[in-house]
């Protein structure tokens, strides 16, 4: 837990900072990732190869460099979430269409598909527009301390952190105690070996996703909405949903899944840098996990159906 000691504290400090202060050390994080750790520059620039292939190297190395420093501020404004203040992050991250998300849900629990673009912790203040409870959806880290600050930053604005493991039961007991939730999931992480299921053609390429998000909303007749962000300036957000399942619709398996994927593609090809390039997200083969299942690729789709 020494972790969590030292650290928050820090984080508390940096946040009570202005700005323009924040941003310098920003930019001291951003040098130390990109000039001196190198921090996963060989990922980075693969990913970057294989998903904009018809891009100048100067082009992608353009994109690169504009990650290291976005990333660089999203370190910056999550620590910064320790002492920043319900009128600042109404400042910092707005919605621009709750009237419509309110149109497509009514009274009924819903799901905010989210992925690692723009400044994901900030969307920690939706607590503060929502009507019912948020739950936000996380891996747990193996450091009890980090885990600790993460939970404790994330909870300051009314949304409550649930584990991925817990996700079910809590559904279930909120549901009968007759709460409306709305469930906030990163969907563009990367499932274990085991846990894969579905595979969607993503940025060129056959892509494992996380199946939950589609049947948790097809089994409970909750519409899924995509959170497409836009970085304003540096610090500043606005995000505006979109309805990607109304929760009636009879669809095929994979179809959600599908949806978001693509969605997500063209929010990153608008601005590519705002994406989390550093994650191996690509460590899985399709070939491979077909042959391990016994299964054979017919017209560019399993013999499951699944993927497009």
């Amino acid at each position: 837990m020494l972790t969590y000691y030292f650290v928050y504290p820090f984080a508390w400090v940096l946040g009570k900072l202005p700005y323009k202060v924040q941003f310098l050390f920003s930019d001291l994080v951003r040098w130390v990732l990109y000039s001196v750790v190198r921090y996963r520059r060989g990922v980075v620039r693969a990913n970057l190869l294989a998903s904009f292939p018809e891009k100048s190297e100067n082009e992608r190395r353009r994109i690169e460099r504009a990650f290291y420093a976005h990333l660089a501020d999203v370190f910056i404004e999550t620590l910064s979430l320790a002492s920043a203040t319900e009128k600042q992050m109404r400042r910092r991250m707005k919605y621009l269409n709750l009237d419509e998300v309110a149109s497509w849900t009514g009274d009924r629990s819903w799901i905010s598909a989210m992925a690692h673009y723009g400044s994901w912790e900030y969307t920690t203040n939706f607590g503060l527009y929502s009507s019912g409870t948020t739950l936000a959806v996380y891996r747990p880290l193996s450091n009890r301390g980090a885990d600790r600050f993460y939970r404790k930053i994330r909870s300051r604005f009314g949304v409550v952190p649930v584990p991925m493991h817990e996700v079910g039961r809590e559904m279930i007991r909120r549901h009968r105690a007759g709460e409306r939730v709305t469930l906030a999931l990163i969907a563009d992480q990367t499932p274990a070996w085991p846990e894969i299921q579905n595979w969607t053609m993503f940025l060129g390429r056959w892509t494992p996703f996380f199946v939950g998000t589609e049947k948790l909303a097809v089994r409970s007749g909750m519409p899924v909405l995509f959170l497409d962000m836009r970085k304003v300036r540096r610090g500043y957000y606005e995000a505006r949903f979109e309805l990607l399942y109304d929760g009636v619709e009879q669809v095929e398996p994979g179809e959600i899944t599908r949806r978001y994927a693509e969605r997500l593609e063209r929010m990153i090809r608008t601005r590519p840098e705002l994406w989390m390039w550093s994650h191996r997200r690509w460590k899985h083969n399709r070939e491979s996990w077909m042959e391990a299942h016994g299964r054979q690729i017919v017209e560019g789709k399993t013999d499951g159906g699944e993927g497009r």
